[in-house]
């Protein structure tokens, strides 16, 4: 099989060709049709994300796929189904082996591109929004980086939750494609004081932070007293430091919010989630947004364009 692979941490991918992997006990073989690429694939392949993989390996954190062979154990899938995995590693491959408690059915109507685009970016926000931030009807819910993978969604999923959604991404046409999706107010990153434009709006009860940075000390600033801000990546580059006595004040929650840990740590709320997700896709309450799809062999380009943020929404890499 091709697969893309990293030898050197923070060196280009290297398209090798390579064996096929075995399913081990409790594993699934799939034929790989689709990737999509997250903001944590540009962190493995610098070695800086939360999980570390021996060299050389396959990037790739959610696919879509087929089922070629079930490891030993594996009761409730079978060979010649479609699923879609979260699993943290592997896609950027023609083959790829996942756990079977990593691999969701794939509704019918749902396209390799949709699927392989789904699980991490909607299943992000929807447990952080409904599970960890109890997100509620008539609430403001404030998104940073509101164009990007998880950002977009959380827009659209905090709309459909019956939310005023505040969307501050850069530039003009980012925020347009979030205002596509549902978001009530726009504030541009580049050229909007934050803090003082949500004040403006009433401030934010839930705050949803992919970036960190600066703009997460301008939206703790503009908190409603027992607000709750989701921390959940640092696209910035920088990690902020959170000023208790802020908290204390206006009774503010910082919740910690690592939607692959629930994967061990709680694995129903994953489930329910998926559950509730795809039945609204049945419904067309949900479309994902892929700016770019780009061949496997060009799968260093597809990183490069969420590392210089010049993708919107989801990115995909496509095996045939």
């Amino acid at each position: 099989m091709k697969a893309m692979r990293v030898h050197e941490l923070g060196a280009p991918m290297r398209l090798d060709e390579t064996e096929a992997p075995s399913p081990g006990p409790g594993e699934v073989q799939v034929r790989v049709h689709a990737c999509g690429v997250n903001f944590g694939d540009t962190l493995l392949v610098k070695g800086t994300y939360q999980e570390k993989f021996d060299l050389p390996f396959s990037p790739g954190m959610e696919i879509c796929g087929t089922i070629t062979m079930c490891g030993p154990g594996v009761k409730n899938l079978n060979a010649g189904q479609r699923i879609a995995s979260y699993a943290g590693s592997g896609g950027f491959a023609e083959m790829a082996c996942m756990p079977a408690a990593a691999c969701v059915p794939v509704p019918d109507q749902m396209s390799d591109v949709d699927a392989a685009a789904f699980l991490v970016a909607y299943g992000t926000s929807h447990v952080g929004l409904d599970f960890k931030a109890g997100l509620k009807p008539g609430e403001t819910l404030l998104v940073l980086g509101a164009a990007g993978g998880v950002g977009l969604t959380a827009v659209e999923l905090g709309k459909l939750m019956g939310a005023t959604v505040i969307a501050c991404a850069r530039g003009r046409e980012k925020l347009e494609i979030a205002s596509r999706v549902g978001a009530d107010h726009l504030i541009d990153s580049d050229t909007g004081d934050i803090r003082a434009e949500v004040k403006a709006l009433g401030g934010a009860d839930v705050v949803y932070d992919p970036v960190g940075g600066d703009q997460f000390t301008a939206a703790l600033r503009a908190c409603k007293p027992e607000a709750r801000i989701l921390p959940l990546g640092f696209a910035s580059g920088t990690v902020p430091q959170i000023p208790a006595n802020i908290l204390l004040v206006k009774n503010i929650t910082v919740l910690g919010f690592y939607w692959g840990g629930y994967a061990k740590l709680r694995p129903s709320a994953l489930t329910d989630s998926f559950t509730t997700l795809f039945d609204w896709y049945a419904q067309g309450r949900l479309r994902p947004h892929v700016s770019h799809t780009l061949p496997l062999a060009q799968a260093n380009e597809a990183l490069d364009l969420l590392s210089t943020r010049k993708a919107t929404g989801k990115v995909v890499v496509m095996m045939g």
